[in-house]
């Protein structure tokens, strides 16, 4: 896994003066550059945070595969896809190749997010996985451990140029390691160099602390993936540069009460609810300071401004999550942008990847 010099020098160099400052957080549909021409299909497609990153870059993203119908027309409103596929990624799996637009098989970049519900460091891990339930995802009981090797099987199926799968930090902590490994083998076995490397939101310019492993293969010959630069320097975003003027309110009473308990310092309201009732809890409700950068956005959202003692806005969210202003979605529920907004990877989060990816696609003409 590639490390950046201030990884290894641990984190008092977290923030040492950086090479890279932007604002493109802040950004609205019109800001699409022209395509280069270079295209993608987005499995696990979600409220398309990848679709907009590769778009942010250039890219023309000609469809997606999503499983959820809420989400798929969330998606259909704010992308307007060419090629849209509604249906467990095993079906499309099984789909007869003469079935399928011959575009999809001239992909220069097939992306996918498989849900990482199962392994996160927050869940039960283990206890999970190959284990059917009705997941929120899909809404339909499915395992979902196995879903990275499901699209692997895909990427058999359509052969793209290069592959860029994204999935949580905690894949490659303690147990889930054995999975990486399959990881490799599974690509290596359909004929694809792969690698891997831990990537830090806050490094590339996003206003949250958003850690992800992208694992990044190819098919091409030429392409040496050691030499692939994945190491960003931004200068961190703290949350008073694009905080909202005010928050949500917070209605309930016993949030109030630990708030009134809280510290400055504080990650979450553990520390407040141990103070308070000599117990562990409340561990979800992370503190968002001004001078910091804000913790990561999650589907459920329960992160609570300290300035003035609120949730966060719906613009907060957005801001942090780096989707359009003008994201339409579908719904003026705080929930629902929260729910969009954390289960899709940030937009410029991938749009710093496939910058560097480009070089490799563009240079030369690839059959």
């Amino acid at each position: 896994m590639q490390q950046s010099l201030f990884d290894l020098l641990g984190s008092e160099f977290d923030y040492y003066k950086t090479q890279d400052s932007n604002d493109d957080w802040f950004w609205h549909f019109k800001d699409y550059p022209k395509s280069n021409g270079l295209k993608v299909f987005s499995c696990f497609a979600c409220g398309g945070g990848s679709t907009m990153g590769y778009k942010l870059a250039g890219y023309d993203v000609i469809g997606c595969l999503e499983i959820d119908k809420r989400m798929n027309n969330i998606y259909i409103k704010n992308h307007n896809p060419k090629y849209n596929f509604l249906m467990d990624i095993r079906d499309f799996n099984n789909l007869p190749n003469d079935e399928l637009p011959k575009e999809l098989f001239e992909l220069d970049i097939l992306d996918g997010s498989p849900p990482c519900t199962t392994f996160s460091m927050a869940g039960k891990r283990e206890k999970t996985w190959g284990k059917k339930k009705k997941f929120r995802e899909g809404q339909k009981e499915q395992t979902l451990d196995d879903l990275s090797f499901v699209f692997i099987e895909t990427v058999k199926k359509l052969r793209p140029k290069i592959v860029v799968m994204e999935n949580v930090e905690g894949l490659t902590k303690g147990n889930a390691w054995s999975y990486v490994q399959r990881i490799y083998k599974n690509f290596q076995d359909i004929g694809y160099k792969v690698n891997h490397w831990l990537l830090k939101g806050e490094r590339m310019g996003i206003p949250q602390k958003r850690h992800r492993v992208f694992f990044i293969a190819t098919r091409l010959e030429e392409v040496d993936l050691g030499k692939l630069d994945m190491s960003f320097l931004y200068n961190p975003i703290v949350f008073s540069k694009i905080k909202s003027e005010e928050g949500t309110p917070i209605q309930s009473e016993t949030l109030n009460e630990l708030l009134s308990q809280a510290r400055y310092g504080d990650r979450n309201l553990e520390n407040a609810c141990l103070r308070l009732r000599g117990k562990h809890s409340f561990f979800n409700y992370c503190l968002v300071y001004d001078d910091q950068v804000a913790p990561t956005v999650t589907a459920h959202c329960n992160n609570i401004r300290w300035d003035n003692k609120c949730f966060l806005s719906k613009k907060d969210i957005i801001s942090m999550t780096t989707f359009p202003q003008d994201y339409d979605f579908m719904s003026d529920s705080i929930d629902a942008v929260s729910y969009v907004c954390g289960m899709s990877v940030p937009p410029v989060m991938i749009k710093r990847i496939a910058e560097r990816l480009k070089p490799l696609l563009i240079k030369e003409e690839i059959v």
